[in-house]
């Protein structure tokens, strides 16, 4: 019988080079979608599953991310006193139960992987979660790792959430090779894994979305690992070293993701979670509407569409 689902790692370690200048003072994980950071997204997904533990794998300057977990004394008496109840309740909802949040320190850039090595001692012996921090997931019923934990269930081993991409970006992403399906509707046994391929080289168009069910056995293999791609230490790579030896699938994610770690996701996540919020869309949908007539953007949108669809036909 698999191991309870209870701690996640969140590697937030990150310099968010991808928004800079933004990000020279502001984590990128704090960067807000509507009136929440990006990072709460992540954390609600995680609740949402059951996960009762968060361990943070933070770096230097990242300090402001303790402080959005922890209690806000000052604000709560302030907010009391003035009888705002729905605010006040809501920041008391966004904040994890005393002793239910970690914070350990990636003194290096090393890589996704050494992020993960660093979390080895809160985690001990028991399978756990990890989440990347820009990737959110959008769904109207159970978001991805809550389908994650039901399949570590009924699979046991290691579950990889995966989502198809283009084959002209597959050497972007870390790529998954899949055989026969599992008998579970989208999962299939993982036959290979392979860290930003060469162009044209990648074995499918399956990349690891960045929602990972791992048990213990992968710190030895982390421990061990060579630097791959960008000269750091891959989760990937460690996770392909373990295939034979446990179980491993790919999940494939029923939602909509974005990475807000760029611009285009970023925008992406804002425009679908505000037309999402019923409202949210009562106060500005007429100015969409309005931004979509202006014929001067309308003409924009529809040149840097084609062009796009064009490059992309050409890779």
């Amino acid at each position: 019988m698999p191991g309870k689902i209870r701690k996640v790692v969140l590697p937030v370690a990150g310099l968010g080079t991808r928004f800079l200048p933004a990000t020279k003072s502001i984590p990128k994980e704090m960067l807000t979608l509507l009136d929440r950071p990006i990072l709460d997204h992540v954390v609600d997904e995680a609740r949402e599953a059951g996960i009762e533990e968060f361990i943070f794998v933070t770096g230097r300057n990242k300090g402001i991310i303790e402080d959005h977990f922890d209690r806000a004394f000052e604000l709560e008496q302030t907010l009391e006193r003035r009888g705002k109840k729905a605010e006040l309740a809501k920041l008391r909802a966004g904040t994890p139960a005393p002793g239910n949040s970690v914070f350990v320190r990636q003194q290096e850039p090393l890589g996704l992987g050494h992020a993960i090595w660093c979390a080895r001692h809160l985690i001990g012996d028991e399978p756990f979660a990890v989440m990347l921090p820009d990737i959110v997931v959008q769904s109207a019923g159970r978001r991805c790792m809550a389908q994650m934990i039901e399949a570590h269930e009924a699979l046991g081993g290691s579950i990889i959430a995966v989502e198809a991409v283009a084959h002209s970006d597959a050497h972007k992403y870390g790529i998954v090779d899949v055989g026969v399906p599992s008998g579970r509707d989208g999962a299939w046994p993982i036959a290979k894994l392979v860290e930003k391929p060469a162009p044209g080289t990648a074995p499918s168009n399956l990349s690891i979305l960045g929602r990972y069910i791992l048990g213990p056995e992968i710190f030895p293999a982390l421990a061990s690992q060579v630097p791959g791609a960008g000269n750091e230490i891959q989760l990937t790579d460690a996770i392909a070293s373990l295939i034979g030896t446990i179980p491993l699938h790919a999940l494939r994610n029923a939602g909509r993701s974005f990475d807000c770690g760029s611009r285009q996701g970023f925008i992406l996540a804002n425009l679908s979670l505000a037309l999402d919020d019923a409202t949210l869309i009562k106060e500005i949908g007429v100015q969409i509407v309005d931004l979509l007539a202006d014929s001067t953007l309308l003409s924009k949108l529809i040149a840097g569409s084609a062009e796009a669809s064009n490059q992309r036909n050409a890779a």
